[in-house]
């Protein structure tokens, strides 16, 4: 083998680490060949398969082979408008839609077409300021606390327009509800709050909802119904409709933002060209929303809301803090309250705090200084997907008309998700167990009191 040809690389892409949660999934299947007994809750991927009729509409168009229209295939266009007239009650048209591969790759696009300062409250999904940083855009994120339920208050979004001396500069603010990483979501008096402070500063936001449809009451709300002008909606079928191989997301602009829209499409035809065509023929059906998926996402909701408060009961007990998750599959831990017992194993920060839990426990999970939060905080994601949807949605339907009990903390919901998700559980299991013997072993004078 010869020596590697020097390269100049791009100042911004020098040092840039692969995606986080495709890095921890690739650590978890080399752990896994090696024998050793993983608990995959580092990525995010649906655990629920493709809804039957979205899968039989993507056979029946599988010889479409034409390359479509670079804004999306008009009659998908059409569906997405639909969708979100009918769930969030905005007025949106099929021209006002941009289909792309994947909203990731959407997202990449808008700030690259979008010239002024990203805002990002954290902690944060893991590519929102990766994207930033490598276009060159001014990426600033803006720390939410615990007591906030890691939210942005429309208190906190106004202290930071007004701060700057160009108070109207161009801004482009990222939400995201339920939210990666943290399962969250905002109140009704929250979104009108945001939208209003985003009306007077001029700021647009990009809403990403991908998750929306998975919250767990079935009452997502999008903050385009109170900025409708300025706030462009995503959404796409990796969420809640279990296709994120698929790869296929979709922005949906307000009419008064039709120039960034086109700027975008201009960039897209001259980069992905257009979407794969069996795809977007199949996404029809899926944003369509017939009986089938309104009764696939149903129960998606009833069987993660469930998990969720399993988890959330567990960590809790254990001393960790941490959020009831409110829709979506993810919570975001904690654990400061036993930071003591840590540092006196040498866990001082997120990395090495997942680090040792992968090693010692064998759950896979993401630490917080990826999602934007300070190194030393020791902070942690998890994504309780590692079980088999589909035999958890088929025991579902056998329980017939009743279905589980409305009662999340009930014997029976609990002996439901031990048995259909058992790999989530026996990781919670372990955390509380590890953390037990951490704290048991600290209740005597630390070695770090010892030693001084």
């Amino acid at each position: 083998m010869g020596m590697e040809h020097p390269v100049s690389l791009n100042l911004r892409v020098r040092g840039l680490e692969h995606s986080a949660t495709l890095a921890i999934n690739q650590r978890s299947s080399e752990l896994q060949a090696l024998g050793r007994e993983i608990h995959r809750l580092g990525l995010g991927q649906s655990p629920f398969p493709v809804p039957p009729s979205v899968i039989a509409s993507l056979r029946e168009h599988a010889e479409v082979k034409d390359y479509l229209d670079v804004r999306g295939l008009g009659s998908l266009r059409d569906s997405v408008a639909r969708f979100h007239q009918r769930r969030d009650g905005v007025s949106i048209s099929a021209e006002q839609v941009l289909v792309g591969p994947g909203s990731k790759e959407l997202l990449f696009l808008l700030q690259l077409a979008f010239y002024g300062d990203i805002l990002v409250p954290t902690p944060c999904w893991v590519s929102y300021t990766p994207q930033a940083r490598i276009l060159g855009r001014k990426v600033r994120t803006i720390p939410t606390r615990f007591e906030d339920r890691w939210q942005l208050t429309p208190e906190h979004f106004a202290r930071i327009c007004d701060s700057d001396r160009d108070r109207h500069r161009p801004r482009l603010l990222v939400l995201n509800y339920p939210a990666n990483p943290h399962g969250l979501s905002y109140t009704e008096d929250e979104l009108q709050g945001l939208a209003d402070v985003a009306r007077h500063y001029g700021v647009i936001l990009l809403s990403d909802e991908i998750y929306g449809e998975l919250r767990f009451d079935g009452d997502h709300r999008s903050v385009a119904r109170y900025y409708p002008e300025g706030t462009i909606i995503s959404s796409g079928l990796s969420k809640w409709c279990g296709a994120g191989g698929w790869r296929l997301g979709t922005f949906s602009f307000p009419a008064e933002l039709r120039t960034l829209r086109e700027s975008m499409t201009s960039v897209a035809s001259e980069t992905f060209t257009s979407v794969s065509a069996p795809i977007q023929y199949a996404a029809i059906t899926a944003f369509d929303f017939g009986p089938e998926i309104e009764g696939y996402v149903s129960s998606a909701r009833d069987i993660l809301a469930r998990l969720a408060d399993f988890c959330f009961r567990r960590l809790s007990n254990a001393g960790i803090r941490i959020h009831p998750c409110e829709g979506g599959f993810y919570l975001f831990l904690d654990f400061g309250p036993i930071q003591d017992a840590l540092r006196d194993r040498n866990i001082n920060d997120s990395d090495t705090l997942c680090e040792r839990l992968l090693e010692e426990t064998g759950v896979a999970t993401l630490p917080g200084r990826r999602f934007e939060r300070p190194d030393d905080e020791l902070s942690l994601r998890m994504a309780f997907v590692d079980f088999d949807g589909e035999a958890a949605m088929q025991a579902l339907a056998q329980l017939g008309e009743g279905g589980l009990p409305a009662d999340l903390a009930s014997p029976v919901n609990e002996g439901f998700v031990r048995t259909h998700c058992a790999s989530v559980c026996t990781a919670m299991d372990k955390i509380e167990s590890w953390v037990h013997e951490m704290t048991s072993a600290t209740t005597g004078p630390s070695r770090r009191d010892v030693a001084a």
